[in-house]
Order: C-alpha cells, then structure tokens, then sequence
C-alpha cells in the first residue's frame, strides 16, 4: 500500500517520536511509506531516512504560508498514494483532499488525533484516528459519523539490546525516572516538591523544552540539585527505563501519554496521575498506582510505597507488561491501522 505520513511537529515530543516510530514501522512491514515534515535538527529525518522512507521538507507556516499546500499537491500527484496519513492539526489543515488536487489518482485523507483539536482544522478529512476512546467520543460529539473513525492504541517503540545504564548512586538509592517535555503541563515541578523531603530518592528527567530554565531553578531552590538531574532529550528510552526503579509520569495535562505504555514494555513498575489519557488505560493498584493530577502529597505517598515495598514493584511491573502485549505492540498497532486503511478505500471503492 503507498502511504503518505504528513506532519508539521516541532522539534521534541511525544507526537513526534511516535510519528517516526510508526512510519519506521510501516515501512517495516513492507508498506511503501513516503514522508513529508518539517525541517529538524534533532534526528527525526536522518531516522527516517536510515530506515529507506523518502523525506519531503516543507514549511508548514501559517496563514500567509501557500506554498506547503502546492508544494503537498506536486508531492501526492508524484507519489500517487492510496492513504494520506496526517497528524495533528497543520498537517491536516494545509494537506489537501483529492476533489482539490487535480490530476491525482484518488486517495482518502485520514486524520491522527492525539488531542481534542478544534474541527476547522479538518475540512480536507475523509477518516479520522485517535489514540483514546475518548478522543473518538469526542469526535462523535462533533459530528463525524462514528464508522468514520477508529480507536487504534499507540504502540511502544523498544531499541533491541538495550541495557541498563550506569546509575553512580548510593546503594539504598531509589532511582525514579520522568520522561517528556520540559513543559508545565508534565507537572515535573509537583514530582520535584513531591520528593523534596525523601532522602534517598533521586530522579532522572529526560526531555527538553520551554520551562527548562524554570525547572532547574525550582530544583536549587527545593535543595535538590544533588538529587534531580536533567538528561536533555534522549532517544535511548529501553535504556533510561531499565536503569530506573520506578517511572513516574506526572503530568497535569495528557491526552495519551505514550510513556505509561513505554514502562510498560519495559518491565518498569509506574507511578502516575489520573490525567485524561493514563485514567482510560492504567487500573490502580493492578499494573500501577494511579494518584490525583498535581497532588503532591498523594503523589509523595505513592512513590514512597512504591519504592519500599519491591513485590508490589515486581507485581506491578508484571501486570503492566502483561497489558503491553496484550494491546500496545508494534505488529498489533500496524495491523490495526492497515485494516482500517484497507477497510475505508474498499468502503470507497479504491
């Protein structure tokens, strides 16, 4: 099947990481996968381009920006693709539908949604995709004819061999682990004030962004600079979670969170909030502790459960790698999106 995968993204993220994972993936499985992003500097198309997909650069700027969209057309009559994949809301918005593309072979556009995006964004959609049930209510609500679009997890990526990583700490050290963007709505200032009192926790942070400055600063001041170290953006995720005794995923604000499903794969038992993404999905107590978003106090008790009781860790970590590959696999989530993909075009009569 020839597969078009749009995104605009910015430079780190999740969406982003996830977007690589699966055109990777796709193309892995024997799919002929042509991609189109932004110009970046931090991987994602030397990635891409090691695993054999073509990568198109384009703009994707704002309203004065016309050129994407021609330039998007010229690319999709090139490559004549049956599926035009797009994530989030600018690549939907400036990828255009085969009624306004001319000359092309016919093809269905089909829109990831990791996020409750307004519907202006995508008036060129035929299919939609989310990532939650929720999101897919949400579309619903909106409108869209509920054959129209389908709830596919995302999958974790692991790195094949990968090992723990030297941890140089005291031995009755407790080694947390915080994954995302350096941004408020991770809620890495409620894990900090969460830990600021217990001596033997540490916490790696592996991400950037914006609030990277104010973070570290709230670091000193809790008195933590010993304790909490800031890692920058990693790609060695199998790693950082296999040296860490627990994960936790603290964010105030979360759609999915594809980190939950990361530890999972790993065997890394997981501490994390009831934001909307990780409630659907994590069952407290059963395959990890489920706390209230920005609690630092019930936040602080969990870990400290956690990390003194290690057959509740084992238990845990069991049961989530359990679910990991019962639903969040690679091979499960690429069947999945090519059953949907074949089931819309023969819908279409494509």
């Amino acid at each position: 099947m020839r597969i078009l995968q749009v995104m605009a993204g910015a430079g780190h993220g999740g969406a982003e990481t996830a977007y690589v994972d699966m055109c990777v993936a796709l193309k892995q499985a024997g799919e002929d996968i042509v991609a189109v992003t932004r110009p970046n500097s931090t991987g994602r198309l030397e990635r891409l381009r090691a695993a054999g997909i073509t990568v198109h650069e384009l703009p994707f700027g704002g309203m004065l920006d016309f050129s994407t969209t021609r330039r998007m057309k010229a690319i999709i009559r090139d490559f004549k693709p049956q599926i035009v994949q797009t994530w989030m809301s600018r690549a939907s918005q400036k990828t255009p539908n085969w009624r306004q593309n001319k000359g092309a072979p016919p093809y269905l556009t089909v829109a990831r949604l990791g996020n409750y995006y307004g519907m202006k964004y995508f008036r060129t959609t035929d299919y939609f995709t989310t990532i939650t049930p929720m999101i897919r209510e949400y579309l619903i609500r909106k409108g869209v004819a509920p054959d129209d679009v389908r709830h596919i997890n995302n999958f974790a990526e692991t790195e094949d061999g990968a090992q723990p990583l030297p941890r140089a700490l005291p031995d009755d050290a407790t080694l947390l682990l915080g994954l995302g963007r350096l941004h408020e709505a991770k809620a890495f200032d409620t894990l900090m004030r969460a830990i600021a009192d217990m001596k033997d926790i540490h916490l790696w942070i592996a991400g950037e962004g914006p609030d990277r400055a104010v973070l570290e600063s709230l670091r000193d001041e809790l008195g933590l600079k010993d304790r909490v170290i800031f890692l920058g953006w990693r790609d060695d995720r199998a790693a950082l979670l296999q040296t860490a005794d627990i994960c936790v995923f603290s964010s105030r604000f979360e759609p999915f969170g594809t980190v939950f499903v990361q530890a999972w794969a790993e065997g890394t038992p997981l501490v994390t909030t009831d934001a909307d993404g990780p409630r659907q999905f994590v069952r407290d107590n059963e395959d990890g502790l489920v706390v209230p978003v920005d609690d630092v106090a019930a936040l602080g008790a969990a870990i400290r459960r956690m990390a003194d009781n290690p057959s509740l860790r084992a238990r845990l970590a069991a049961a989530g790698r359990e679910r990991y590959r019962a639903e969040f696999t690679k091979a499960g989530t690429v069947a999945a999106y090519l059953a949907f993909y074949r089931e819309i075009l023969v819908r279409q009569g494509l």
